[in-house]
């Protein structure tokens, strides 16, 4: 398959992503959800995907917005360091994974307590829209600058 970048290609689809993704954001602030969390869940869904594009973004992002490198390092492995994150974090992480793995039957780690149906939503969302930037950053295989 030749290397086509899926962004420049049909460009309006790109347009009602960049779209959605607003939507979604909107729905991450009117859930009351720490931009920091956000970018978390963004990097964990990429690690997932083996989006290099997106994981050197967002973790620029995140370091950006006060994210601190120990965190960063250990969010691949998020449930075997409990005191880096919240149980509301942990819980948006799991969610975060069982979107992007589709783990049938549905695991619902996640479903704790910790976060409100709103919060739930606007992460289910993100990981969704996360997902989708991913596999076109993959698929148009989108440099990686250092």
């Amino acid at each position: 398959m030749t290397s086509v970048n899926l962004s420049k290609q049909h460009s309006s689809a790109q347009q009602a992503l960049m779209k959605l993704d607003g939507e979604v954001d909107a729905a991450l602030e009117k859930a009351g959800l720490d931009p920091l969390l956000v970018e978390l869940v963004k990097i964990r869904v990429s690690q997932i995907n083996g989006c290099a594009y997106c994981l050197r973004v967002h973790t620029r992002d995140a370091l950006a917005k006060g994210e601190t490198t120990d965190r960063l390092a250990v969010v691949a492995a998020w449930w075997e360091a409990p005191k880096y994150f919240s149980d509301l974090e942990r819980a948006a992480l799991a969610l975060a994974e069982q979107v992007t793995s589709l783990a049938v039957p549905e695991r619902r780690t996640f479903d704790d307590g910790s976060l409100t149906d709103e919060q739930v939503s606007a992460i289910g969302w993100l990981a969704t829209v996360m997902n989708t930037w991913n596999r076109i950053a993959i698929t148009s295989h989108y440099p990686v600058a250092p």
